[in-house]
């Protein structure tokens, strides 16, 4: 790897007999990673996963941010809409994503969180539950826990879900998710705020407190 302040790398994935497109920033030093999983219908340009990804490298953490289907799964999930709701399916590229990162040899060190959005949040939880000795932290924006299911009660990871007041819906969705989750866990709801957090400092808020919640559990205290 280069000797940079932040090296900035656009991968390609190998999962089985497809490739995935990501992009991987390692900040100097970083001591622990987070792997995004985008909402339906959006990727790894995502432009609030992005910002909220920029706020965890300015913090020491690395994040990748990676398309969960293959560019021809895109182009037909563009004209069906069928694949972006296939939690199970994109639960499983998360843990096969998540595989590789741990055998990566520039982030196989690292501790690993995940942030999930809408209904990716579902995919991050299951995925969770998949590799609860691998995922020390979870956070959700937006997020549809109540899509991971029966899953939910095998999430060890602790899990901070954030939602917007003025999202009723999912609001509701997520109290009764959280019901489910026996690790350790926490409701913020941001007062104001819709489901996208276009709001005037709604965004900003997602991003301190999924920063604060990731640097507590994915940083090593000195001396342990």
């Amino acid at each position: 790897m280069e000797d940079t302040s932040q090296n900035k790398k656009e991968l390609t994935i190998p999962i089985g007999t497809i490739s995935l497109k990501g992009n991987l920033d390692i900040p100097e030093g970083a001591r622990g990673i987070v792997l995004f999983a985008h909402g339906s219908g959006s990727s790894r340009f995502s432009p609030r996963n992005r910002y909220v990804a920029g706020v965890l490298n300015d913090s020491g953490l690395a994040t990748l941010l990676f398309d969960l289907l293959t560019e021809e799964e895109e182009r037909i999930d563009m004209i069906t809409a069928e694949l972006r709701f296939d939690i199970k399916l994109l639960a499983n590229r998360l843990a096969q994503v998540t595989d590789w990162i741990i055998n990566n040899p520039s982030t196989k060190d690292l501790k690993v969180g995940y942030f999930g959005a809408s209904t990716g949040a579902a995919a991050a939880l299951i995925a969770a539950s998949l590799n609860p000795d691998i995922i020390y932290a979870i956070v959700s924006r937006g997020g549809r826990p109540d899509l991971a299911g029966a899953a939910l009660p095998n999430v060890k990871a602790p899990t901070l879900l954030i939602v917007g007041g003025n999202d009723q819906p999912v609001i509701e969705m997520n109290e009764d998710a959280l019901k489910q989750i026996p690790a350790e866990k926490q409701l913020v709801i941001i007062p104001g705020a819709t489901h996208l957090f276009e709001e005037p400092g709604a965004l900003e808020e997602v991003a301190r407190l999924a920063k604060d919640w990731f640097i507590n559990y994915l940083v090593p205290i000195p001396g342990d």
